[in-house]
């Protein structure tokens, strides 16, 4: 079963209902195991768009990425940021196959 993930790029708008976002979606990260790899932090774009803030959860199958997406738990902490911010968010199936060399 491969792992799963969101990568998500956002810019925030509104500090407090982003805050109170992210304050309550862990409960949804934790019930379908997800964890943070990338929350944030420095980065360079070195080709295409960005937005100001990247983040990347891995959760231990694709179908625990998407189940955790339409959870309410989720879309209860989604509705909670109230438009205060954009995000462009993907759920992808990770890759377990030959690596390079």
């Amino acid at each position: 079963m491969a792992i799963g993930y969101w990568v998500a790029r956002v810019d925030v708008h509104d500090q407090e209902s982003y805050k109170d976002y992210a304050s309550s979606n862990g409960v949804a990260f934790a019930k379908f195991g997800g964890k943070f790899l990338v929350r944030g932090g420095q980065f360079e774009n070195p080709a295409g768009s960005s937005r100001a803030r990247n983040v990347v959860i891995q959760f231990p199958s694709y179908q625990a990425a998407l189940d955790c997406w339409h959870s309410e738990e989720y879309q209860a902490a989604r509705a909670k940021q109230r438009g205060g911010a954009e995000m462009d968010i993907i759920i992808i199936e990770g890759y377990d196959g030959p690596q390079p060399g």
